[in-house]
């Protein structure tokens, strides 16, 4: 959906009034979607991919300078062996097709999780896209595959211990930092917004960590149809929040 000059403006002013930097999102409801349809599942999760598109563009378009998206989570694996196939050629696909326009349009890409349990090939064209684009300028899209909050914590903990056992720091010295540091998201700040299409109200093992204090935003809109106008009418609701930060 195409926004109004006015409206647009609107938006993007208030993207910078709160200063919103990132918005991390849970892209529910790709298979109750074409299940409404009665269409198979991976009829949604494509559909789901021309949201993403959608949604990133606006991002780009409000000023919005992070985008952080849940992918595949390590979850998911237990799913049939027949759609986890599917959402992992999906992704392979989706980066080969879109990564020239995405570079075009300067988006960074990068993503969060534990890459090394994808296949070879899969790898090679995630990292591809990732050293493609790492010199832009524009929206940072980071996908979430493969991963899951609390591996990413364990992840985070071993590494901490690693650097306790060849002296790079004491114990004593850790601090929120040091495991802010060693997260998947070290380089980015924290969620401003987080959005939930789907009407689900729970986290699902995302970002933990990283969104103690962001504000929550639930549609009961599926992915597929959450569009610009979606997008614009949560940042109008995360406007009309009061940030406290525990204060």
């Amino acid at each position: 959906m195409t926004l109004t000059k006015n409206r647009l403006e609107k938006i993007t002013e208030i993207v910078k009034e709160t200063n919103l930097k990132h918005i991390a999102v849970i892209m529910d409801g790709n298979r109750r979607w074409a299940k409404q349809k009665n269409l198979p599942s991976a009829f949604g999760h494509k559909k789901g991919v021309d949201s993403l598109k959608n949604v990133m563009r606006a991002c780009d378009d409000f000023g919005i300078k992070y985008l952080t998206v849940y992918a595949f989570s390590t979850e998911n694996w237990n799913r049939k062996q027949e759609e986890v196939d599917f959402l992992m050629d999906l992704l392979g696909q989706t980066i080969k097709n879109e990564l020239k326009e995405m570079h075009e349009n300067g988006v960074v890409i990068s993503f969060i999780g534990d890459l090394t349990k994808l296949n070879p090939k899969l790898q090679d064209i995630l990292h591809n896209a990732v050293e493609v684009t790492k010199n832009n300028t524009g929206v940072r899209l980071q996908i979430a595959f493969n991963y899951g909050s609390r591996d990413e914590i364990v992840h985070a903990v071993k590494s901490i211990a690693d650097k306790i056992n060849s002296g790079e720091i004491n114990p004593g010295e850790i601090t929120e930092k040091t495991i802010s540091d060693n997260l998947y998201t070290k380089s980015i700040p924290d969620p401003d917004l987080l959005i939930r299409t789907g009407g689900e109200m729970r986290v699902s093992n995302y970002l933990l960590w990283q969104i103690a204090y962001s504000e929550f935003y639930v549609t009961d809109i599926l992915w597929p149809d959450f569009d610009k106008e979606s997008l614009s009418r949560a940042i109008e609701d995360f406007h009309s929040r009061q940030r406290r930060f525990g204060k």
